[in-house]
């Protein structure tokens, strides 16, 4: 008989929280609040994983989930929880991280940045399979759990214009010739171009040619081919076409990128993002301010366009040209850009760049810990402003900032980047 347990919260993962005989259960599809009938598939020393199968008291915040693959498809986990509440979550990890592992709490919540929940992702990475058993290639997320793909026709987290794509390319990949050579399509939507890019094990004949232009100019996009590491991707068809970018309006700019290189998945909310870094940072003429994993210039041209003199440094040597060339195009002049391994940063190696009044630090999930061990215990930039995308890491980091560099959490809060995800977007100003 399946155990009915009440659920206590949500963890980080948005998973509900029980506990059977004083041991810790996570549950995924329940709700805090929720009495639920559960099956327990997995076992661990310290805590059970189970799955809701039934809910026998409904949480107030519970609500329908809009997609049909919901449940089955691993894209998403939280489209049963209504979207303020799932906003209102996120913050509370947020808030619990920067407590339990920082030994931190801001003066001020910031207010939390969410906008549309739906159709809002402009980047993804599709998995793509031939199954004779499907009858034909499916094209989407993987699984819960699992590594096949969800057998999906549509999707309501991508822009509306690639859900409606998934279909014909399921039936694309049928007609080719290597349609069991195809395990990725990587998806990138610009301003005035969509791009597809096909990672290829075996690259199509020339009888696949026309089939796949055909597609292209059916659906108004274009076609990459990538056959190798994303250094290798090149456009197939049209071999000309406009090219991708995005704008920040706030500042002027428009943003060029290639399909693969990093660029935020949700623009609305990056716009906002950048807007309120900019109010928080306050860069100014006159000012030397450094941008730390700073890829295509995200953050740096904002800055520059303010008028301080700003430098970005970025491990990677095709984003930093990049980010040169975005500068150029947008007549930037105070801003330049340096290579470098910020995972190795040293006190020595910090020194070097020079004095800095303030300091925006954008790392991967890892975080960014040798570059703020690295920082000066005195003087040193007065203000900086720390996006994250991993609430440990920033809350591992902000404890090394305020109780061993003496800056103060002034400000933190949550930007819902990925809606119906666990994923939390989080940025945070200190000051000394």
């Amino acid at each position: 008989m399946n155990p009915v347990v009440d659920i206590l919260s949500l963890d980080h993962e948005g998973h509900g929280v029980a506990r059977i005989d004083s041991k810790v259960t996570f549950v995924d599809g329940a709700l805090a609040g929720e009495r639920a009938e559960i099956s327990i598939y997995r076992k661990h020393a310290k805590y059970n994983s189970a799955n809701a199968v039934a809910i026998l008291k409904a949480s107030a915040q519970r609500t329908e989930p809009k997609c049909t693959y919901f449940g089955r498809c691993g894209g998403c986990s939280m489209q049963h929880l209504e979207p303020s509440a799932q906003v209102a979550a996120k913050q509370r990890v947020l808030e619990e991280n920067l407590a339990r592992i920082g030994k931190v709490r801001p003066d001020i919540i910031l207010a939390a940045l969410h906008g549309p929940s739906w159709h809002y992702r402009t980047r993804a990475r599709l998995s793509a399979r031939w199954v004779d058993k499907k009858g034909g290639g499916l094209v989407g997320f993987r699984e819960k759990r699992s590594s096949f793909i969800a057998d999906m026709t549509s999707c309501e987290v991508l822009t509306a214009d690639v859900s409606a794509l998934i279909q014909p390319l399921r039936e694309l990949i049928g007609q080719l010739s290597n349609a069991d050579r195809i395990p990725q399509i990587e998806i990138a939507v610009g301003e005035a171009i969509t791009v597809l890019v096909f990672r290829l094990l075996e690259p199509w004949s020339e009888a696949d040619t026309p089939i796949v232009q055909a597609f292209a100019e059916r659906h108004g996009i274009q076609i990459w081919e990538q056959r190798k590491g994303p250094e290798t991707a090149r456009p197939f068809w049209p071999v000309v076409a406009p090219e991708l970018s995005y704008s920040l309006p706030e500042f002027g700019l428009v943003m060029p990128f290639r399909p693969t290189e990093f660029t935020q998945v949700n623009t609305g909310i990056n716009r906002a993002l950048v807007s309120r870094a900019m109010r928080l940072l306050a860069p100014r003429a006159g000012e030397r301010i450094a941008d730390l994993f700073c890829g295509l210039g995200n953050f740096t041209l904002p800055i520059a366009r303010r008028g301080a003199s700003v430098i970005g440094i970025e491990g990677s040597e095709e984003l930093v040209a990049r980010a040169r060339d975005n500068a150029l195009r947008n007549g930037l002049g105070n801003a330049q850009f340096e290579v470098d391994n910020l995972f190795e940063m040293s006190p020595e190696k910090f020194a070097a760049l020079g004095p800095f009044d303030k300091l925006l630090i954008d790392p991967p999930r890892s975080g960014a810990i040798e570059v703020v061990k690295a920082l000066p215990d005195a003087g040193g930039p007065h203000r900086l402003v720390y996006v994250s995308c991993d609430p440990a890491t920033l809350a591992r980091d902000a404890e090394v900032l305020v109780h061993v560099k003496g800056y103060t959490l002034k400000a933190a809060g949550v930007a819902n980047m990925f809606p119906h995800t666990a994923h939390v977007e989080s940025i945070a100003l200190f000051e000394r």
